[in-house]
């Protein structure tokens, strides 16, 4: 099998980097049309120059952020096109990010993009079923198009790991997005400076950052530390410290319900004790032998969830086993590339 692969966002993108390297596990022979640009109009037209002549393959796999290609990729074959949706546009732009009113151009646009693309397609994949029923509710599409596949996580990178720290340490990192609800996590420390020995580590930088360190400063907490952006290669480091790693999403959005973060699976991947907001999607993939969850927007829960793995290490050691034994039976990049495979021999039939 042949699959020619294009996407939007870079190649190395977590999303993207774990399906190509499940795809190329599980033997199919992958002809890549990405580019390393750092901006999006730039990927774009660079990886539809490579696109053009290129004729060797049985299907199309367009990743991530591709919605601006699967309409334009139809319109130039009529072989088989998989694509990975993992986010709506429109959800993103106009109810996540509220760049722009969902009544606007611009949100009709995004709209329409999502749309059109999964029209496109023969098969579309999502990181949930609670993501795909809100496509087919939202757009009125086909949900017998749609296949769920984990977003899962590179374990030659992610893996379990021996390091100490002196303290009790949290940890969390992000890219401070309001999906991500940093400011409970910064309120739950502050519920928690009473405990000596208990740090909260929030690694990342993002359009949040001001106004988090602000919150921090403003409530007097001393015991959160934040840490700029690290490599990717050198972030399980940092985890490996962790005696609890905060996965979220904590905010209220609708996006916080429907997605799991990708950092969840990484902490999984390192046998760490995980702590998530209770909602569907994080169901689709943890209970609670695996997980321990707390509501949405709640400092108190994620408190209450720290203080109680920090007085018990038998919950904390069960937690991290079990989610580790989860990891590796549906989401490794092994699992993930046989699953894709399976829906790629599907569409060619």
């Amino acid at each position: 099998m042949r699959v020619l692969f294009i996407c939007g966002q870079k190649p190395t993108y977590v999303r993207n980097a774990v399906i190509l390297k499940g795809l190329r596990q599980q033997g199919v022979d992958v002809v890549e049309c990405c580019d390393l640009s750092s901006h999006y109009p730039v990927r774009y037209l660079r990886a539809l120059f490579k696109y053009f002549g290129k004729k060797d393959f049985d299907m199309i796999f367009v990743g991530f952020f591709g919605q601006p290609l699967v309409p334009l990729i139809r319109k130039m074959t009529g072989k088989p096109i998989i694509f990975d949706a993992f986010l709506s546009a429109y959800d993103t732009i106009c109810f996540d990010r509220k760049w722009v009113p969902s009544t606007s151009g611009a949100g009709k646009f995004c709209y329409w993009l999502d749309k059109t693309s999964c029209q496109s397609a023969d098969a579309v994949l999502l990181d949930t079923q609670a993501h795909i029923d809100y496509f087919v509710r939202t757009f009125s599409l086909d949900e017998n198009k749609f296949h769920r596949v984990f977003v899962g996580a590179d374990d030659s990178v992610f893996y379990p790991r021996e390091a100490q720290s002196s303290q009790f340490m949290v940890f969390f990192y992000g890219t401070y997005r309001p999906l991500q609800g940093i400011e409970y996590i910064v309120k739950a420390a502050k519920e928690l400076e009473l405990n000596p020995d208990v740090t909260f580590h929030v690694v990342g930088t993002g359009p949040e950052h001001r106004k988090i360190v602000c919150l921090a400063q403003k409530l007097q907490c001393r015991n959160i530390q934040f840490i700029d952006w690290v490599d990717y290669d050198m972030l399980p480091l940092d985890i490996a410290k962790a005696a609890v790693c905060l996965g979220g999403h904590f905010s209220e959005s609708g996006k916080a319900h429907r997605t799991i973060a990708g950092k969840t699976f990484q902490f999984l991947a390192m046998r760490k004790p995980v702590v998530v907001s209770e909602n569907p999607a994080n169901r689709e993939l943890l209970d609670d032998s695996s997980a321990f969850f707390v509501e949405h927007a709640s400092p108190t829960g994620i408190a209450r969830a720290v203080l109680t793995l920090k007085e018990n290490p038998e919950l904390r050691l069960l937690l991290a086993e079990k989610g580790y034994d989860t990891f590796r039976e549906k989401c490794t990049p092994s699992v993930v590339g046989t699953q894709i495979r399976t829906i790629c021999e599907t569409v060619m039939e």
